[in-house]
């Protein structure tokens, strides 16, 4: 590439920072709390990462059904599948260009893991019908965190997909994911462990002393959880137990290739609310603290981008207008006042944004879509709007 198409490029990537991002990177977190519009964002950039020709993979977590039934996928699915192809057609995406969706189930990840980690067909049967094991995901913290991870170690691992977009959970603390396999790991660790795992065999087992003392530990559990419930904890930890140590080792590897900045990019969507400002203020720190390549904010559903608009005024109307036209210009004139006023704090906010994002990284708003984003048009329109988006400059 001649120097005149590099500083081209580099001045392209500046004025429009997610072309950059949704071309050259290979993963796209996308954090936020619940109903800031992070789903849709996510897979507005999935869209224009396959209308680039990409193989794109949006991992989504509990979306609505509404936009399941947008994209024509069904949730919980085993796998992913590909946007059906009217589907595709309509979004304008032509091969070599691809667009999988999946909504991740933790249930179905946590299937997958162990039907490919267990030892033998007979242990997977024994853990797939284990109750404490099917009922892991509702009463663990961090379970559905610590299978989005598994998921999308799985997904890089076999290289299948150009780019992945990963719709975190829905958290006020936008990077709780990346917690999640360290409370996992401390839920089963290994006192936890000790207490319910089956004694060994006779040339293993420890002390007098020891052998005593879990005799009366198993007996105490047997009381208090019954014996079906208690050999059921003994099956589900002595099967789950090496597991875990594989699934430990995933989300490491994971947790430091999202490190790397020519690779990876977090984007926190935030909305006008009160608390964007200190979402977003804790958000930064967070990534600074825990070395993430951030790469900004994206102000969803916002008024910043309607400067220009033309507002009622009574120069509009004639001089002989009837009562009935300036009673109803009045009564614009309050809605006008109501749109400047979110304007303006949509400005300030954005302002804000930038502030925090810093020199390496950008703050962009996207349009408040009529309706929301429920059909293909919507998504489409967001989608364009975030491939055309300048940053906000301070």
């Amino acid at each position: 590439m001649s120097d005149d198409l590099l500083m081209e490029a580099a001045a392209e990537s500046l004025s429009r920072p997610m072309r950059e991002l949704v071309c050259h990177r290979g993963i796209l977190v996308v954090c936020g709390a619940g109903g800031v519009g992070k789903t849709t964002t996510s897979t507005a950039l999935a869209l224009a990462g396959a209308r680039q020709g990409r193989r794109v993979l949006a991992l989504t977590v509990d979306p609505s059904k509404r936009l399941a039934q947008t994209l024509g996928v069904d949730r919980n699915l085993e796998a992913p599948v590909s946007i059906p192809e009217e589907r595709l057609k309509l979004a304008g995406i032509e091969p070599p260009g691809e667009l999988h969706a999946w909504m991740l189930d933790p249930k179905l990840v946590a299937d997958r893991v162990v039907q490919k980690l267990a030892k033998d067909p007979e242990e997977v049967e024994r853990l797939m019908q284990n109750r404490i094991y099917n009922g892991i995901s509702r009463m663990v913290a961090g379970m559905q965190e610590y299978m989005a991870m598994e998921a999308l170690h799985e997904f890089r691992d076999e290289g299948r997909y150009d780019l992945v977009i990963l719709d975190t959970p829905p958290s006020r603390n936008a990077l709780a994911f990346l917690e999640g396999p360290q409370r996992m790991s401390s839920f089963l660790d290994g006192r936890v462990f000790q207490l319910f795992l089956p004694q060994g065999d006779e040339d293993h087992r420890p002390g007098f002393f020891r052998r005593a003392a879990g005799a009366v530990v198993e007996r105490v559990n047997r009381m208090v959880f019954g014996d079906e419930t208690y050999e059921d904890m003994q099956e589900f930890f002595g099967s789950f137990a090496g597991i875990l140590g594989t699934l430990n080792h995933n989300a490491g590897d994971m947790i430091r290739m999202l490190g790397d900045p020519d690779d990876v990019a977090f984007l926190l969507v935030t909305s006008p609310t009160d608390a964007s400002v200190s979402d977003a203020h804790f958000f930064r720190e967070r990534t600074r603290e825990m070395g993430l390549p951030f790469a900004g904010f994206v102000l969803n559903r916002s008024q910043a981008l309607a400067a220009g608009r033309d507002f009622p005024d009574y120069d509009l109307l004639p001089d002989d207008a009837e009562p009935a036209a300036l009673s109803g210009m009045a009564k614009l004139l309050v809605l006008a006042e109501v749109e400047r006023s979110e304007m303006e704090r949509d400005r300030h906010l954005l302002a804000t944004l930038a502030e925090e994002a810093g020199d390496s990284a950008f703050a962009l708003a996207t349009p408040t879509v009529p309706g929301g984003a429920n059909d293909m048009p919507s998504l489409l329109s967001i989608s364009d709007a975030l491939w055309e988006a300048e940053p906000y400059r301070v």
